[in-house]
């Protein structure tokens, strides 16, 4: 049996969306906003309020003083499962994945794109997405 190919921009099991409220039919991630970010080995901050302002294929995360302040961008295919109820996100990548990987910049989202695809692909050869 051959593995699933990761693909970044992607979620990996949109069933957590349920039936999409009229105003998050276009950006379901939307309703994420204010949610806890788990990695694999801990917390890594909150959905950001101005994740719309990147595309929705990807999420802003507040890291809060885990990385002084900064704010990272997962592409949605590291999403492994929304918890509503305790308003978390679980992403299967470990902390210093995060953290390595390459930063957002808004005025480059073309080349973010490869960078970050290359950079979680590559991540997810070595390491398969848990189920």
């Amino acid at each position: 049996m051959q593995p699933v190919p990761f693909i970044p921009w992607l979620w990996r099991d949109p069933s957590w969306a349920g039936e999409p409220e009229p105003d998050l039919t276009d950006r379901p991630d939307t309703g994420l906003i204010g949610y806890d970010v788990e990695a694999t080995d801990g917390g890594i901050g909150k959905i950001h309020e101005d994740n719309a302002k990147v595309p929705h294929d990807c999420l802003m995360v507040d890291t809060g003083p885990w990385i002084f302040g900064n704010k990272v961008v997962l592409p949605v295919g590291t999403v492994r499962h929304v918890d509503h109820e305790e308003r978390k996100v679980h992403v299967d990548r470990t902390k210093e994945q995060i953290k390595n990987a390459p930063p957002y910049d808004p005025h480059d989202h073309d080349g973010y794109r490869e960078r970050s695809g290359e950079y979680y692909s590559e991540s997810y050869r070595l390491m398969p997405p848990m189920l």
